[in-house]
């Protein structure tokens, strides 16, 4: 979803196919629309969603490469799973982000965390109604260091308690969420 103001330019209707031939070949325009004139794409969104995915398979496989974090060694589900369900909530997630930040407020609410088994892949699934940056990252790299570390966290300790961020390949936007107009 993007917002943008512009004046003149073929109708809504049209704008996909205007647009397309004129961007790279990463991005492309499916559809658009006026949007109400307070609607903005990023503060007008009431959730996200995101997946980390985890490969481990005790080979790599060059499919996976950049697209997934290759865990080759076990990691204890269970003790994963314990620790996604203590960041459901309203929390302070200032261990998870860098020191060094533009953020005022740390506090977040996470609506659902839990990870997924997918074949040889375990996924990591948050849904948040904002996050802090590495956010995410920071998050998974705690759990797979010291997932039993997770539920004290999250009082708004220092990042230096806190576990390595994650790389970023693996990371994944899954959806944003908007109220529906009336």
């Amino acid at each position: 979803m993007v917002s943008v103001d512009v004046e003149g330019g073929p109708p809504p209707e049209r704008a996909a196919g205007a647009l397309n031939p004129r961007l790279p070949d990463e991005i492309t325009v499916t559809a658009a629309a006026e949007a109400p004139a307070d609607f903005h794409a990023r503060h007008s969104a009431r959730s996200r969603s995101y997946r980390y995915r985890l490969f481990t398979r005790a080979t790599p496989s060059p499919f996976e490469t950049r697209r997934s974090w290759w865990m080759p060694r076990p990691v204890d589900e269970d003790a994963l799973s314990a620790a996604a369900a203590a960041i459901v909530g309203e929390h302070d997630f200032r261990a998870f982000t860098p020191t060094q930040t533009q953020h005022e407020v740390f506090v977040r609410t996470v609506d659902r965390a839990e990870w997924t088994r997918r074949g040889d892949h375990l996924d990591f699934e948050i849904t948040a109604n904002s996050y802090l940056r590495h956010m995410v990252r920071s998050i998974v790299g705690t759990m797979l260091e010291a997932p039993e570390t997770i539920a004290r966290l999250l009082d708004g300790s220092p990042r230096s308690e806190a576990g390595a961020t994650a790389p970023p390949w693996g990371l994944y936007l899954v959806s944003v969420a908007y109220d529906q107009p009336e």
